[in-house]
C-alpha cells in the first residue's frame, strides 16, 4: 500500500461520526464506564491528533534532511496519541506521560558514530506509556539501547546492510497459509528445529497446523491467513514477511517502538548536535549517512502504514 493511499485511508477517521463509533466500540470492549460519553469527548482530540500528525509528515516530505527528523518525530508523536485514545480514554491522565520518556547522551564523544550511540528508556513518559497501553510491552525502563541494534530491526534497511556485507533479515516465502523459512536461520539463532518451532509457538507468532522441511526451508502451514505476529516483520517495499537475522530482545519490540526510539535520537541530534549533524550531511564521512538517510525515507512511509494497521485492528 503506497503512502498516498495510507493517508487517504487514515483520512476516513476525519469523520466525527465514524471516529466516535470506533472509540465507543473500543471503550465498550474494554468495559469502560460511560463509554459512550467518553467516545464523544475524545472523537475530536483523536481527529486533531491525526490532522496535526499528517501536517508534520507533509512538511517533512518537502523538508531538507537537516530538519526532517524533527518533523517526522513530532508527526509520529501525534499519530501515536490518536492511537492511545483508542485504548486509554483518559489520556493524558497526568503530565508524566507527556515527556518523551527517553534520554540520550548529553555530549557526543570524539569520533562519534550514530550507529554506536546509546539511548536509555526512562520509567515515565510517552515511550513506556504507549508501549504498555497499545502493545502490552512492559519493563522497558532502564534499557540501554544501541542504534545499530535498532537498525537491525527495520527490514527495509536490508539493502544498506547487504552493501556493507551484513544481513539483517531472513526473507520468508509466503503462499496462502504456507510460510517457507530458510533453514539456515537455525544456525543464526543457535536453535534446533524443535526449539525454533517452540519459540514461534511460545510467542504466538503463528498458528501452526503442520511443519515440514527440506534441505533449504522450514515449511510451516498455518491454520489461517492472518498476518503473522512478532517476531515476523512486514517488509513494506517488497510486500513480504521476514524474520530478524539474529535473536535479540528487540525482535519482540513492535516496530512503532523501534521507529519512535530512532526518530527520538535523530531529532535530538538534529536540534542539539548541529556541528556533527551538518558535518555528517555535508561530508558523509562514515556509514552513518546512508543508513540515516535511507531510514528517514523508510519511516516517512512505514510509520503511517503501521498506524493505519493498528487502527484497522480496532474495527
Amino acid at each position: 500500500m503506497n503512502k498516498d493511499l495510507v493517508w487517504k485511508r487514515l483520512n476516513l477517521y476525519q469523520s466525527a461520526d465514524m471516529t466516535q463509533k470506533l472509540l465507543n466500540r473500543c471503550y465498550k470492549n474494554m468495559q469502560i464506564d460511560n463509554h459512550e460519553i467518553k467516545s464523544y469527548d475524545n472523537c475530536y482530540p483523536f481527529i486533531y491528533f491525526l490532522q496535526h500528525g499528517e501536517m508534520y509528515y507533509s512538511q517533512a516530505e518537502h523538508a531538507p534532511i537537516p530538519i526532517k527528523p524533527v518533523l517526522l518525530f513530532y508527526g509520529l508523536i501525534h499519530l501515536i496519541k490518536a492511537c492511545l485514545l483508542s485504548v486509554d480514554p483518559d489520556y493524558p491522565e497526568s503530565t508524566s506521560v507527556l515527556a518523551h520518556g527517553v534520554s540520550s547522551r548529553k555530549k557526543k564523544k570524539q569520533h562519534y558514530q550514530f550507529m554506536n550511540d546509546e539511548i536509555k528508556i526512562q520509567k515515565m513518559g510517552l515511550c513506556t506509556h504507549f508501549s504498555k497501553k497499545m502493545f502490552h510491552v512492559e519493563h522497558l525502563e532502564g534499557e540501554k539501547i544501541i542504534m545499530k541494534d535498532l537498525f537491525y530491526q527495520v527490514p527495509e534497511l536490508d539493502d544498506c546492510f547487504t552493501f556493507n556485507n551484513e544481513c539483517n533479515i531472513f526473507h520468508i516465502l509466503k503462499k496462502n497459509t504456507e510460510y517457507a523459512i530458510p533453514l539456515s536461520i537455525l544456525d543464526q539463532y543457535h536453535l534446533t528445529l524443535d526449539s525454533f518451532i517452540r519459540l514461534l509457538k511460545d510467542k504466538n507468532a503463528i498458528s501452526i497446523q503442520t511443519i515440514n522441511h527440506d534441505k533449504n526451508y522450514i515449511i510451516i502451514k498455518s491454520t489461517n491467513e492472518d498476518t503473522p505476529l512478532l517476531p515476523f516483520r512486514f517488509h513494506l517495499t517488497k510486500n513480504s514477511f521476514c524474520l530478524p537475522n539474529k535473536q535479540a530482545k528487540y525482535m519482540y519490540y513492535p516496530e512503532l517502538i523501534i521507529h519512535y526510539l530512532l526518530l527520538y535520537n535523530l531529532s535530538m541530534i538534529a536540534r542539539y548536535e548541529t556541528e556533527w549533524w551538518c558535518e555528517l550531511i555535508k561530508t558523509t564521512p562514515t556509514n552513518d549517512y546512508p543508513f540515516i538517510s535511507t531510514f528517514l525515507s523508510i519511516t516517512a512511509e512505514k510509520t503511517p502504514y503501521l498506524i493505519f494497521k493498528y487502527l484497522q485492528s480496532k474495527l
